[in-house]
């Protein structure tokens, strides 16, 4: 199956100023009903990925994350941090069932590992 980039996201301190922006640039509409405060984003293209804004704490730098699918994400996250990433979030189950964990990378770039349920 490989490990394919499947979302992406970008984490801000002021999100709905950054949903603002992106939405009067390229016209996305953006969707934060939820009870975690995502905002997820529809380019309004079936080409490309899909993603959404995070809001961050206010002491965070905004930057923005990509998440690579994979068949086993505790497998697959214990072999990350064997070859030196860091755990920032540990592998757990989102609220529509899908599982998620977000390490750093060994030179500190953030991104996320992703198994969907669908």
């Amino acid at each position: 199956m490989g490990s394919p980039v499947i979302h992406w996201q970008m984490l801000s301190n002021k999100p709905e100023e950054l949903a603002a922006f992106y939405s009067r640039l390229f016209g996305w509409k953006v969707d934060a009903n939820n009870p975690l405060g995502y905002r997820a984003i529809d380019t309004g293209s079936k080409s490309g990925i899909g993603g959404g804004i995070w809001p961050a704490p206010p002491q965070a730098p905004t930057f923005t994350q990509i998440f690579m699918q994979v068949t086993d994400l505790k497998a697959t996250f214990q072999q990350a941090l064997s070859l030196g990433a860091k755990a920032i979030v540990a592998p757990q189950t989102l609220p529509q069932g899908d599982e998620m964990a977000i390490l750093l990378d060994p030179q500190g770039m953030s991104f996320g590992l992703i198994k969907t349920h669908a």
